[in-house]
């Protein structure tokens, strides 16, 4: 998938929806507040980057592909800071920024028990890593066999297997919810999702919160 259509699935009806969901579950957790750094790891073409700048956040976008960052500087505001690196040694230093956000992205870097580390290692206070989860219907629907469109390569974790990426780091507080319950984006689906707790382990997107120790 190039860039630019990625992007645009982020202006479709269920993109939007599913964006704003996922966005919508990690803001509450992180509780920012205007002014605060924060990092998005795998920040892709920069949607939740942007997203998280609206709500009046000084954001940074961090990713591997050079590509996908050119296009995030040519459609995005330049006041968006826009970094190449690689997840697993974040170029930023120790507690370097308040917040440190992932969606979705690390279940495509190897060695992602790093990857963790290094998000840790990199936020002051809070941090929410999210990824996708295998006891979902979203997995049966895009994830099986390798997986389909963009979830192709993707790997994809219970509940258990995210906590156990956590051990022995300095965090506390640590706390999976879960969102996109129906990923259809009808509008049953959409009334149904506000109406199941997000603590609730079946959502597609399964997020990991919690505080630097």
């Amino acid at each position: 998938m190039n860039p630019a259509d990625y992007d645009a699935w982020y202006s479709t009806p269920r993109g939007r929806w599913i964006g704003e969901t996922e966005y919508a579950l990690a803001a509450r957790l992180l509780a920012a507040q205007p002014g605060d750094s924060l990092l998005d790891v795998g920040c892709g073409t920069g949607w939740f980057t942007r997203r998280a700048a609206a709500d009046g956040l000084v954001a940074t976008g961090l990713d591997p592909n050079a590509d996908w960052l050119d296009y995030a500087r040519a459609h995005i505001s330049p006041a968006l800071n826009w970094v190449e690196g690689d997840a697993r040694a974040l170029p930023f230093a120790d507690a370097g920024f308040d917040r440190v956000l992932s969606i979705a992205a690390l279940c495509f870097v190897d060695d992602e028990r790093r990857a963790v580390a290094e998000a840790v290692r990199v936020a002051r206070r809070r941090f929410a890593i999210g990824w996708l989860n295998r006891d979902s219907l979203l997995y049966w629907q895009k994830g099986r066999g390798g997986g389909s469109g963009a979830y192709r390569g993707a790997r994809w974790h219970s509940a258990g297997e995210v906590r156990a990426l956590f051990s022995g780091l300095p965090v506390r507080k640590l706390k999976l919810r879960s969102a996109i319950f129906l990923p259809s984006a009808t509008r049953t689906a959409r009334c149904l999702e506000r109406a199941i707790p997000g603590a609730l382990p079946w959502g597609g997107l399964l997020l990991a919160t919690g505080e630097k120790a």
